[in-house]
């Protein structure tokens, strides 16, 4: 570890701590229908699609009519985008001639998008044609984002309103969520990244000629090894920009390429690194603020964001420790950081990113349910990589990806009030709210959801032919490949350790019912939450009242969601990194 990588982490921490507060208020505006300065552009746009599309923006929705739009909407871009991929090559936009993508991949990859997973079990470069890639893969980065992000809103009204059942219109939420907070964003993002050299053409792919002739040698059907000299090589490019923002910025993470943001296309320099990175946690960040905002109750806002904070820093810097302190086996080795060289476990990690940035992407990325990678998970220390699977197993709500992020940890801090509750002897209060059994409830089957999706699946793929084929490495590393896949589906989160091949019938169907389960069967029991919460009458706080305003708060907000994802997790935890790291640390290769 270095005072520069420590340096890295503290000024993007702070970039954050500056961004919350104005992204908040923004997003405050916009879902409050309050004036802001892009209304005289936007607003005649708005009015124009609700002209069009029959909206009647002053109607409001009770929770059930809410999701039932959601879901509607949510189905019928699935199998939009099945449907593109399954007939692409007819279609126009390309170039390279691919293929229709065949069913079961098609389906898989349509559940994971729609669902705001990502989850790849392709390289998208010798896979998806120009237009699936747009008007498929992009349109449902924003798609999905909007969603999440009105359901956070659905949430915080559902606190901040009395009495009623009305919790807003889904499709006038979605509609100033894509015009006000973001399309403009994305543009002049783009912009950006095509200033660091990201690439953004429809040209078909360049094919060149090598400098300097390559051989390689291969294994042919026969079984023996054969050797060829290549001189060529195929530069994969296309509409790469447009794509690479969202899918940070809408907390996406599927990547153009199959190397995602660690590929020189998507991610060129350390400012576009960085640039990203600030992307992906502006939304969830400034979410937080919209909570103590529209709530009333700015200090829990605060609250809870010092919560998160908190966790991302634990798990940034345990990842930096395990990855800068290298590999215990690699016996007279210098792994120490100096002027030649960075030191650490650098195999996974690109040159230009380092130990530290690698460290950063890998803790942001599955703290929220981004998913994007600037390095190889898989090429991980056991505890470095142990980090993004923990992240991903608390729910995301360490800041979280767009929305999700927002009432997940509301979840959490439904449970924390109910502690607290019974450690006083009163019935729970959250701002007003009396926490009832029906609340508690709803949050219980949100996280039972997610701790039966994720175990059961794994269980199942642990034992069966199906599953256990397609694992890369033996022992306790097979079982995290195996775990992460489930944990990153079911979290929609999206990446992989990429050690597992997971573009087989089994892991393409199983994923997909994963990552639908992960999103909508806990979106559901929170809107209940939402829906019973708004209409209660707000009660004056008494010298009973546990406040949620604090440290003391944070901290039993802390401990409720470590102590709930210790007691679910732990036993595949220690069969899996844990047990690696103790036989790295003994000397013991498998």
């Amino acid at each position: 570890m270095t005072a520069n990588g420590w340096f890295q982490i503290g000024f993007y921490l702070l970039v954050i701590f500056l961004l919350t507060k104005p992204v908040g208020i923004f997003m405050t505006c916009v879902f409050n229908r309050e004036k802001t300065f892009l209304d005289p552009v936007l607003r005649p746009i708005e009015k124009l699609v609700y002209r069009l599309t029959g909206v009647d923006e002053k109607h409001d929705m009770r929770w059930t009519e809410y999701a039932i739009a959601m879901l509607l909407f949510s189905g019928v871009s699935m199998a939009l985008l099945y449907l593109i991929e399954r007939t692409q090559k007819w279609l126009p936009l390309n170039p390279q001639k691919f293929a229709n993508v065949e069913p079961g991949l098609a389906f898989g990859t349509a559940a994971s998008f729609t669902t705001n997973t990502n989850w790849q079990a392709y390289s998208g470069e010798s896979t998806m044609s120009y237009l699936t890639q747009m008007a498929g893969l992009a349109y449902h980065n924003f798609a999905s984002a909007a969603v999440g992000i009105v359901l956070a809103i659905v949430v915080i009204r559902g606190i901040a309103r009395k009495e009623t059942d009305e919790l807003g219109n889904f499709w006038v939420d979605t509609t100033r969520c894509l015009l006000w907070v973001l399309l403009p964003i994305c543009v002049v993002g783009s912009l950006v990244l095509v200033s660091q050299g990201v690439v953004q053409n429809l040209k078909p792919y360049t094919t060149v000629q090598l400098i300097e002739p390559q051989t390689v040698q291969g294994t042919g059907t026969d079984g023996k090894v054969t050797t060829q000299t290549v001189t060529q090589q195929v530069i994969a490019q296309g509409p790469v920009a447009s794509q690479e923002v969202i899918k940070e910025f809408g907390t996406n993470g599927g990547g153009f390429f199959g190397a995602n943001s660690a590929h020189p296309f998507e991610n060129p320099t350390p400012f576009s690194n960085f640039f990203q990175l600030v992307l992906i946690f502006a939304i969830p960040s400034g979410l937080t603020y919209t909570l103590g905002r529209m709530t009333g109750s700015q200090r829990h806002g605060w609250a809870v964001w010092a919560a998160m904070t908190f966790l991302f820093f634990v798990g940034v810097a345990t990842a930096y420790w395990a990855e800068a302190r290298g590999n215990p086996m690699l016996v007279g080795v210098n792994q120490n950081a100096n002027a030649k060289h960075s030191g650490g476990n650098m195999e996974g990690k690109e040159v230009r990113f380092g130990i530290a940035n690698s460290a950063l992407f890998a803790t942001v990325t599955t703290d929220a349910s981004c998913g994007a990678v600037n390095g190889q998970h898989d090429s991980f220390t056991p505890l470095g990589g142990m980090v993004p699977l923990i992240n991903i197993m608390l729910g995301e709500v360490v800041f979280g990806g767009v929305g999700s992020g927002l009432y997940g940890i509301v979840v959490f801090v439904i449970l924390a009030v109910f502690i607290a509750g019974l450690m006083v002897g009163r019935t729970p209060e959250y701002l007003g709210k009396k926490i009832e059994s029906y609340d508690v409830k709803m949050a219980m089957l949100a996280i039972l959801v997610l701790t039966f999706t994720i175990l059961g699946f794994s269980a199942v793929a642990i034992v069966k032919p199906f599953g256990t084929s397609s694992i890369s490495n033996p022992g306790p590393h097979g079982l995290s490949q195996l775990l992460y896949a489930y944990v990153s589906s079911t979290g929609n989160n999206g990446s992989a350790f990429a050690g597992l091949n997971a573009n087989t019938m089994w892991y393409n169907t199983s994923t997909a019912v994963a990552q639908l389960l992960g999103r909508f069967f806990m979106i559901i029991p929170v809107l209940a939450i939402a829906g019973n919460l708004a209409k209660k009458k707000t009660v004056p706080e008494s010298a009973g009242t546990f406040p949620v305003t604090g440290a003391l708060f944070s901290c039993l907000l802390v401990s409720t969601i470590l102590i709930v994802g210790a007691l679910t997790f732990f036993p595949a935890l220690s069969l899996g990194p844990i047990l690696e790291h103790l036989l790295m640390s003994a000397g013991k290769a498998f």
